[in-house]
């Protein structure tokens, strides 16, 4: 059915903040950073740059230390995420003849490839397993059976990725779904960010460096890591007894169709992606607790969403809060909207607004009502997270609380 409900019920992650809900929940609700200053030598000289970056990743269940450590870091990222939010839904040991779907969302995959090879002076063609992906490798460690497909949005992979688990379960493709987003950085990704003054210059504070929505931001801070949801049906969540995170209640998408990575001057497709995902939920802009921006901290990308928003919300722009928690997280790219739907299901849960730290000197050209430096309680029913991507890839998604 089209309207079927369809229930968050597993959560699993990688991340420099922690490697399950919990933890990350309460550092984003805490106002923790994770940047700290990243070293990248190379033949041009040292690149320094603040970054969010993980530096090991647990090994799971199931398999050795030895067995892991030779997976690449993307793999490991890949495989842990998925295999945490399959543990914590429930469903880790009753996979033996369920549908389960697997869509990641990622980017830059044969890039990573493509710097092993020459770093290790091979050929940059590859044979064998590397060539069936990252989406194949895991699907086939996780040994689900089910359809598998890989999304391809920039910074807004995650949320197309829980946007098609929900399709895929409402028209009985799936039993339940895996969504994940999935992104870990490298040196050329790094030092290409830079190349386009995409990255913040603060390398003497990098904890202070991520500042949406500030008049001083110069930029965002790279981070990498990866988040994985299980998604299933209201009733068959209901079924078994399994209280969800929150319901994946709308969607919304546009494309800018205008520069590969600057954002529209006038907003107008950003505003018609949230109108979309407000419409899709059944949500008037009145209904809205929290909105979980975006906002990168460079300084054409935060305006333009804040003239979007500011403009979907009209007259309730004033009272509706909005955060960004890449001010903590730094930017995970193709993990990004994944993140950021996890701290929007924190709000949930917790009934607590994250807020953007570093927030000191707010810009008249972002007015809306900001979480700035502190969590702030509150009632928490409805959570719009934005997302938007390069190539004008954007998408907006609505969380509701489940009573």
């Amino acid at each position: 059915m089209d309207d079927a409900k369809v229930w968050i019920t597993g959560v699993g992650a990688v991340t420099a903040l922690g490697f399950d809900f919990t933890t990350i929940a309460e550092s984003l609700l805490a106002g923790r950073s994770a940047a700290r200053l990243v070293h990248d030598r190379n033949a041009g000289g040292e690149l320094l740059s603040p970054g969010s970056m993980v530096d090991h990743i647990p090994t799971p269940h199931g398999y050795s230390d030895e067995e892991f450590r030779k997976m690449s870091s993307v793999d490991q990222a890949s495989l842990a995420c998925c295999m945490g939010a399959l543990r914590d839904s429930g469903w880790a040991q009753q996979l033996a003849g369920l549908r389960v779907g697997l869509i990641i969302g990622t980017g830059g995959e044969w890039l990573r490839h493509w710097e092993m090879s020459t770093a290790a002076g091979a050929s940059n063609c590859h044979d064998g397993a590397d060539s069936a992906g990252l989406l194949y490798r895991t699907h086939a460690r996780l040994g689900i059976e089910g359809p598998c497909t890989l999304v391809a949005a920039a910074c807004a992979s995650g949320n197309f990725s829980l946007a098609l688990a929900r399709n895929w379960i409402r028209r009985n493709r799936v039993d339940i779904c895996v969504a994940a987003g999935v992104e870990m950085t490298s040196p050329v990704l790094r030092a290409s960010f830079k190349s386009l003054r995409a990255l913040s210059r603060r390398v003497d504070a990098p904890q202070q460096a991520s500042r949406p929505f500030d008049r001083n931001r110069d930029g965002l801070v790279m981070g990498e890591g990866a988040v994985a949801f299980v998604l299933e049906s209201e009733e068959l969540a209901q079924r078994r007894g399994k209280r969800p995170y929150g319901e994946v209640a709308g969607f919304g998408a546009s494309s800018d169709a205008f520069h590969m990575i600057i954002p529209r001057a006038d907003p107008e497709p950003v505003t018609r992606a949230i109108i979309k995902a407000l419409a899709d939920a059944r949500v008037d802009p009145s209904e809205i607790d929290y909105v979980n921006a975006h906002a990168t901290s460079t300084p054409v990308g935060d305006k333009a969403e804040a003239i979007a928003l500011r403009r979907v919300l009209g007259r309730h722009a004033a009272k509706t809060p909005v955060s960004s928690t890449k001010s903590m997280t730094g930017h995970l790219l193709s993990a990004a909207a994944s993140i950021e739907a996890l701290a929007s299901l924190a709000a949930i849960r917790y009934q607590a607004l994250p807020p953007t730290i570093n927030l000191d000197d707010p810009d008249p050209e972002c007015d809306l009502c900001h979480v700035a430096h502190r969590a702030v309680h509150a009632k928490v029913n409805v959570v719009v997270s934005n997302a938007f991507g390069f190539g004008g890839n954007n998408s907006s998604l609505v969380l509701k609380r489940v009573a």
